[in-house]
């Protein structure tokens, strides 16, 4: 539920902060004051293109934002969550409308899309109007609202269910297909793993072989220098033996110098550690070894495997990787024949379930269609529209494929006046016409449609008395499930309002400005009194007002 809209520098609006309830609340004013620019701006953040034209006269940008409760609209609180957007509960809208003909949005604060913002704001605000895009034109959402009048969402679900499934397996079947003739294709895969298979090429034996190239290339320098580290390390003349003469000299004056035994610690630990050195270099030494058909065998398998690597357009490190996959391909071919008969199989199956499903949603439909149809034609003829029809056709899709939302969809039709062809709702002319017919489908499925504020923008137009009276009546009524918002300039309906708005415009420093008040019961009386007699009120308007007031 819309609980605050908030409007700065938006067209002759300077500023205006607007707090709204549950139930119906009315906007009324004179002819021109802007009444319609709340329903422009709820536009605008809903993902209206922007405008230059919106930002008022002598400002950089306009700002709009909204503040919505969504106790009673579970579709967007997933949504928010799942596009990691959701803070505590909260839900503000947020956009700006600069005088270049840019535009930003928020959501919680947070930068989004125009695209992401449309998206939200179609689960929270309805806008039906004859300026306003309205989701009640989109033959998915007429197919849906349909759906959910009927109340079968086990058909739904069965429908959706064998579809996907047939889907699943035509695709798994495509793709088996797509490999051509299997027995080649098994040859050719047999013949590239034979080969790949040959050469060791595991990740740890690539590296050892690589690591004992170098050994190899670089032999006779490592021979040498392990040769000369030997000799400088072993033997009495060498580093051994003259640290072990150094602590033989130290120790016979430790008796004089406490401090040299520790010195001698350290010398001892060095003497270790050298006697450690010498073993492992020796050890080193006697792995190596000039052989020259090693080396040449070590540089034949590695230019092997680079060949392997181009012809298989991969890096080394990625051959024994591609050579299990080939196998996993193989393995897979193996039964390829048994697996398409057993594909043709479950694909029957799942053909027969959907057709299945699909007939029972499609009776369903042609029944609560002609319920739907009844009930609406009912409502506009209250509306002011007698003699209108309203029918659900129930087109055929082009394609046979199983469809997940079945055979065919939903297109509602109306006939504005007797005699007419019924034409699709998206076609009709009237902007009034059309926002009546919308509240009456609104009213005849009790506003099942996901979001959860209606407004309504030239809902009576080309109307006035029992028709107007009828509009209210319908509006307040919807009201008892949906928050609905409604510009008007009928007295009937603004009387039917649980709280109402006044715009009034006035010229301030040479420049016409809008104010948006909420009025209070008294104020309610003056305004409706002005929308029953004209600027100047008598007392029989007066009293009009506290009657049409009194009758709800």
């Amino acid at each position: 539920m819309l609980t605050r809209l908030s409007i700065r520098d938006f067209a002759v609006v300077a500023h205006a902060e607007l707090d709204f309830g549950a139930g119906l609340t009315v906007v009324s004013g004179e002819t021109g004051a802007g009444k319609s620019l709340l329903v422009d701006a709820l536009g605008f953040l809903s993902g209206a293109r922007g405008d230059a034209g919106a930002v008022r006269h002598g400002a950089q940008r306009a700002e709009l934002s909204a503040e919505f409760a969504l106790d009673d609209c579970p579709a967007a609180t997933c949504w928010l969550a799942e596009a990691d957007l959701d803070d505590d509960g909260a839900c503000q809208l947020r956009r700006t409308l600069r005088a270049d003909g840019g535009s930003k949005a928020w959501i919680n604060g947070r930068s989004v899309t125009i695209a992401q913002l449309s998206e939200l704001a179609a689960l929270l605000v309805e806008i039906h109007g004859q300026h306003a895009q309205q989701a009640l034109l989109v033959r998915p959402q007429q197919t849906r609202l349909l759906d959910d009048f009927a109340r079968h969402p086990d058909l739904l679900a069965a429908t959706g269910e064998s579809a996907r499934r047939w889907k699943a397996l035509q695709q798994e079947r495509d793709a088996l297909l797509a490999r051509g003739d299997v027995a080649e294709r098994q040859g050719w895969l047999q013949h590239q793993l034979d080969e790949l298979q040959a050469q060791p090429l595991e990740p740890a034996v690539l590296a050892e072989l690589d690591a004992s190239h170098r050994r190899q290339a670089h032999a006779a320098s490592l021979i040498a220098a392990c040769d000369a580290a030997l000799d400088a390390l072993g033997g009495d003349d060498a580093l051994t033996g003259r640290l072990q003469q150094l602590r033989n000299g130290l120790q016979r004056e430790t008796t004089h110098e406490p401090r040299l035994v520790e010195v001698d610690a350290m010398l001892d630990s060095a003497a270790i550690q050298l006697d450690e050195a010498l073993a492992l270099m020796q050890r080193i030494r006697d792995d190596l070894d000039l052989d020259p058909d090693a080396l040449a065998e070590i540089e034949r398998q590695l230019v092997r495997v680079q060949d392997l690597a181009r012809k298989h357009r991969v890096t080394p490190d990625k051959l024994a990787a591609h050579r299990d996959a080939l196998a996993a391909e193989l393995e897979s071919l193996a039964d390829a024949d048994a697996r398409l008969q057993r594909l043709d199989r479950d694909i029957a199956v799942a053909l027969a379930a959907w057709r299945t499903a699909a007939t029972a949603l499609a009776a369903s439909r042609r029944k609560a269609g002609d319920a739907l149809g009844a009930a609406i034609t009912a409502l506009i003829g209250e509306l002011g529209m007698q003699g209108g029809r309203f029918e659900v056709a129930l087109e055929a899709n082009a394609s046979d494929s199983p469809d997940p939302n079945g055979g065919e969809r939903a297109e509602f039709l109306v006939s504005a006046n007797p005699g007419q062809p019924p034409r699709p709702l998206r076609k009709v002319a009237s902007g009034g016409e059309l926002s009546r017919v919308s509240l009456a489908i609104e009213v005849a499925t009790q506003g099942q449609d996901a979001a959860a504020t209606l407004v309504f923008d030239e809902v009576d137009a080309g109307i006035g008395g029992a028709v107007a009276a009828a509009v209210g009546a319908k509006l307040r009524a919807l009201g008892a499930s949906k928050q609905v918002l409604c510009v008007t300039h009928q007295p009937q309906v603004a009387a039917a309002g649980h709280a109402q708005y006044r715009v009034s415009k006035a010229a301030q420093d040479g420049i016409t400005q809008s104010s948006v008040a909420a009025l209070d019961a008294a104020g309610r009386v003056d305004e409706i009194a002005r929308m029953v007699g004209g600027a100047d009120v008598s007392k029989e308007a007066r009293a009009a007002a506290k009657k049409l007031l009194d009758s709800h």
